[in-house]
């Protein structure tokens, strides 16, 4: 069943127009700031980007920090919230449901598609962002954000790497919006626009000084604090609590998705 459902998402051309649009976009940006040598001040537009003109090194990690906002959660919720609604609305779900399947090996199956998904549209996205950086800005030894001496190679990989997973991690919580409202409607556009409408609200409060007391759980609160990795010595302590809250979103959705689908009934 994962072998059937994993061919499904790689033969898909929405799949690889996703990635390549979410690809597409940190390459087009790297164009135009190195065609017009105009990077945003420090502090201004996304994470890294002020400074990949002397060193294309951390255009991986402005990569992502461009994509995650809204393109990356965008593409996880739309296959997230076709996995089972999808199948619904093309009449095949309750077909799949009659062979000797079951329903938690069946969602266990989507699960792992979306978790494939995720990993490969993040680590080609920062892999094409390194790949562009190198060929448009150089590389040099990796900075600290806080200063003085420069990363070692071995620091440098491990914090690029560690970015990576932390951003997997975050669009995991994505996911497990995506999958839960998939569950409880047969329509897919509206358990991706229902996940989406979820993570704008948050996105939103995150910004109001009135939501203060409950901004430390907002699933958007803490996705660029991978940001901290990358200063000397590293801040642990957001990229814990980040690590954490999605853990938290994470067993609370697929648990709540695994009881809605199965004790659904299923006509379609």
């Amino acid at each position: 069943m994962i072998a059937v459902e994993l061919r499904k998402l790689v033969t898909r051309p929405r799949t690889w127009i996703s990635i390549g649009l979410l690809v597409g976009l940190p390459v087009i940006v790297a164009v135009f700031v190195e065609a017009t040598g105009v990077a945003p001040r420090p502090g201004e537009g996304p994470a890294f980007l002020s400074q990949v003109l002397s060193n294309g090194t951390l255009y991986a990690a402005a990569a992502l920090a461009i994509v995650l906002p809204l393109f990356l959660p965008i593409a996880v919720l739309v296959v997230a919230g076709d996995a089972i609604a999808g199948e619904a609305q093309a009449g095949t779900l309750r077909y799949l449901l009659t062979r000797p399947v079951g329903r938690t090996r069946l969602l266990v199956a989507k699960l792992v598609t979306v978790v494939v998904f995720v990993l490969l549209a993040v680590i080609l996205v920062a892999g094409a962002g390194y790949i562009t950086g190198a060929l448009l800005f150089g590389t040099q030894p990796l900075p600290s954000l806080s200063g003085g001496q420069p990363l070692n190679s071995g620091q440098a990989s491990f914090r690029i790497a560690f970015s990576m997973l932390y951003v997997g991690v975050s669009m995991l919580g994505v996911a497990s919006f995506g999958l839960f409202l998939s569950t409880v409607t047969d329509a897919p556009l509206g358990a991706t626009l229902g996940g989406l409408a979820v993570l704008v609200t948050s996105g939103v409060l995150d910004q109001l000084g009135a939501a203060g007391s409950i901004r430390p759980y907002l699933p958007t609160h803490y996705w660029l604090s991978f940001v901290d990795l990358f200063r000397d010595p590293i801040l642990w302590r957001d990229v814990e609590r980040g690590l954490a809250l999605q853990a938290v979103y994470v067993v609370v959705l697929l648990g709540a998705s695994w009881a809605a689908f199965v004790t659904r009934d299923v006509t379609s």
